[in-house]
């Protein structure tokens, strides 16, 4: 998608969203690192993510809090990581058809991008710091509200955020699709690795995950497939 492509189609967004935020910000929030290097060394969305991190947490926090008077601090921190993973964020991408809207490189766009659960969920998180600081802190918090409202519904969500390898398992075994499998490569300096895994059942490439870890990356690709598989049951 072209600059100005970006441009028609963020009304359409904003639509979806419910909020007008600053087109410049939006535009910002929905540009990947890939398209910004290939275009002079852009502005990317990277910084709009990293506070979008910071409201999201935030907001589900106190969501989470004031909604469930009865339930104690762990179970409190095992629903607020389900509502904040990547997984949960790649999906809620998915529910307002965002990957149509992303700005990628050329490289991203001929590997798949607009589909790739790790850019959708930041690319969540930068809409929500693109909102903050086009639209103050209430409007934010209404936005992200907004968005995982359609998560609640599925209480199991919360059991495989805390275990999500044990859960992609026990339901990979339940649809008869065998063992899950893991293939993790790394990038970057060694002070600063990234990992990424993939996670397959049989010969089949289920999901991604990336992490600041091996663990971390696995724990993410196993629960972006089990929200998968989790939606061929509905």
């Amino acid at each position: 998608m072209s600059g100005d492509e970006a441009e028609r189609a963020g009304p359409g967004l904003t639509d979806v969203l419910g909020v007008s935020i600053d087109p410049e910000l939006l535009e910002l929030a929905l540009t990947h690192r890939s398209y910004a290097y290939e275009h002079g060394g852009l502005a990317h969305n990277e910084r709009l993510e990293f506070l979008g991190d910071s409201i999201l947490g935030q907001a589900v926090t106190v969501m989470l809090y004031l909604e469930n008077p009865d339930v104690d601090e762990g179970e409190l921190a095992k629903r607020r990581a389900s509502l904040v993973s990547s997984a949960a964020l790649a999906e809620i991408a998915g529910n307002i058809n965002l990957g149509r809207y992303l700005l990628l490189g050329r490289g991203e766009e001929l590997t798949g991008g607009r589909d790739k659960s790790s850019i959708l969920a930041d690319t969540v998180e930068a809409i929500i710091g693109a909102a903050y600081l086009s639209l103050g802190g209430e409007k934010a918090t209404a936005l992200v509200l907004r968005l995982i409202v359609p998560l609640m519904d599925n209480p199991e969500r919360f059991g495989a955020a805390m275990d999500p390898k044990t859960s992609l398992q026990e339901l990979a075994a339940r649809l008869g699709r065998g063992l899950p499998n893991y293939q993790v490569t790394d990038s970057g300096p060694d002070h600063s690795k990234r990992f990424h895994a993939t996670v397959l059942l049989g010969k089949v490439e289920i999901a991604t995950g990336t992490g600041s870890s091996k663990k971390q990356a696995e724990m993410a690709a196993a629960l972006d497939a089990w929200t998968q598989l989790s939606a061929t049951l509905v």
